[in-house]
Parts: structure tokens; C-alpha cells; sequence
């Protein structure tokens, strides 16, 4: 059974590069494509960025079997320096500077209780 966790990631990017990219890499590295039936094969996951000029705070919850939690954090966290391009064909770069587990807040629960 699915349970939910959040991880916490800390990304460096210039301010003109979408704070979007790095959570459109995070589907690609847990789904391994946008194109496949919901739920998500390995965690049904949600990512939020909040940025503070060239830091974007990525918050991830996601909901996996808890065997799989590992290897879900492992894939995020291995975004380390990364890129994505969007469908008009702009390129945004990103470097990893600091992940950690987090603590899921109330409404972050009733959410991914939803995917469980």
C-alpha cells in the first residue's frame, strides 16, 4: 500500500530559467515518460518550486510503497546538475545544492491520500 512522504530539494538556476524544469525532470526521472495511465508507476507525486531570485525550494510529495521510498529520493536527488526543454524548444539548467526528507503538512496528507 501506497503511503505518502515529502523530499525537500534546493536548486540553483538563473532567474530567467523556468523554476518549472526541474519538477518536469523529477516526472521524467520517476515515470520515465508524461504519456502513461495515472497513478504513476513508481509514485504518484506532485512538485512544488518557490523561488527567492536564483534558489527555487522544490517540495516533492509523493506516495510509493515504503520499499520503494529510497529509490524515489535517490532518483530526485540524482537531478544533481540538470536541464529540461520545453515544448518551444527553450532550455533551462539547474544545479542540485542540498535535498533532505521532509514532514508532510495537513493539506500535503489530504492530497496524497487521495493517490494511496
Amino acid at each position: 500500500m501506497r503511503i505518502p512522504f515529502v523530499h525537500l530539494a534546493t536548486v540553483e538556476m538563473s532567474v530567467n530559467d523556468d523554476d518549472g524544469a526541474p519538477g518536469a525532470a523529477i516526472t521524467l526521472a520517476l515515470c520515465g515518460s508524461w504519456e502513461h495511465s495515472p497513478p504513476c508507476p513508481l509514485a504518484a507525486h506532485h512538485t512544488q518550486p518557490t523561488r527567492d531570485g536564483k534558489t527555487v525550494d522544490l517540495r516533492v510529495v509523493f506516495a510509493t510503497e515504503p520499499e520503494h521510498q529510497d529509490e524515489v529520493r535517490r532518483r530526485i536527488d540524482g537531478l544533481r546538475g540538470g536541464a529540461a526543454t520545453d515544448p518551444d524548444g527553450v532550455t533551462s539548467h539547474w544545479a542540485l545544492r542540498g535535498s533532505k526528507p521532509g514532514v508532510l503538512s495537513q493539506s500535503e496528507r489530504a492530497r496524497a491520500g487521495n493517490w494511496c
